[in-house]
């Protein structure tokens, strides 16, 4: 079984449905870790519905979806901020496909289209309880580096020259 990485529109229903799984992922984790509960079904539609992929689309941005035995198994993004920088954005890969190259395809997919909008540096910002994510940056040659944006969630913030 091999991994295949390509463009999707932002707002196809393998796209919605990825976004929602990510999302619900990202909240839950942040819920529990510092309210002890799951996030509230209503605030998560509320959240899912005001934060769609809207800034991944041409001719300034990308949505890759992550396909494994051609089933949709995850998502990354990139936007260009400016014309030397490209922001990574949402990587994840659902919990079953895991640990079997998906975040690596995404990642190394994900430079390719900034180098292929003339970024030559990849930026992208983390949670701290994101071990996972943090790890797979680290292993793929990120460096940590002070913050480059304000962002509310933003503990973490990466860069690599493209």
């Amino acid at each position: 079984m091999t991994w295949t990485v390509a463009p999707e529109p932002h707002d196809s229903p393998t796209a919605t449905a990825l976004w929602r799984a990510y999302y619900t992922e990202v909240s839950d984790r942040y819920y529990l870790l510092h309210k002890g509960h799951r996030t509230d079904p209503a605030e998560l539609d509320r959240e899912i519905a005001a934060h769609a992929w809207d800034e991944l689309q041409p001719p300034k941005g990308t949505l890759l979806v992550a396909r494994y035995a051609a089933e949709p198994a995850g998502s990354a993004g990139v936007r260009l901020l400016d014309a030397d920088t490209a922001e990574l954005k949402r990587v994840f890969v659902h919990e079953p496909m895991r640990g079997k190259g998906g975040g690596q395809a995404l990642v190394r997919a994900a430079e390719a289209t900034a180098h292929a909008l003339g970024a030559t540096r990849m930026i992208l910002d983390t949670r701290h309880d994101l071990t996972e994510a943090r790890a797979l940056y680290t292993r793929l040659g990120y460096e940590e580096t002070p913050p480059h944006n304000n962002a509310a969630y933003a503990e973490h913030w990466f860069s690599k020259d493209l």
